[in-house]
């Protein structure tokens, strides 16, 4: 299995659904004009059957960080971080659910978001965990930022870690 830039002209958008509507517009409608505008980046895993059908996507981003909702800890060590990376969306096509897609998807971001941080360093990877993901989460690593209990992160650190 491998992910792959969405191309509106290959991948078959209006056949994906994760049954929650605003993911699914969001790659129908959404994801080939943020990329144009350099906004994010949207990765699709696709069926290897039929590569025009999507299993499941990510999209990828910088976010800001506010450093007063981390751990004192993550705080004195990053006293002058400013943002992190973002998987803004994941989703998996309701047809391939409960056969591990989700956390191939997941493991890939994170991938992807480690080697941009050998690049460009920033210290954290924050998820906003939708409609009662947010145990999904937690199960690889993440931690509720102290003021929204959906908004989950990860260190860098603790990426790199997993990997190794």
């Amino acid at each position: 299995m491998r992910t792959v830039l969405l191309d509106k002209a290959k991948h078959d958008r209006n056949r994906f659904n994760c049954g929650v509507e605003p993911l699914n517009n969001y790659l129908k409608f959404m994801a080939s004009q943020q990329a144009k505008k350099d906004n994010t980046r949207t990765f699709i895993l696709e069926d290897e059957a039929n590569q025009s059908n999507i299993v499941g996507f990510y999209t990828l981003t910088m976010t800001p960080v506010d450093l007063n909702a981390l751990p004192d800890k993550l705080q004195k060590k990053h006293p002058s971080s400013i943002s992190g990376g973002l998987i803004a969306r994941l989703a998996v096509d309701e047809r391939y659910k409960g056969k591990g897609k989700g956390e191939w998807l997941l493991i890939d971001a994170l991938k992807k978001l480690l080697q941009a941080s050998n690049t460009v360093g920033f210290p954290i990877v924050v998820v906003d965990a939708k409609h009662g993901a947010q145990q999904f989460y937690e199960k690889y690593g993440f931690t509720a930022f102290r003021d929204a209990e959906n908004k989950l992160f990860i260190t860098i650190a603790d990426i790199r870690s997993s990997f190794d």
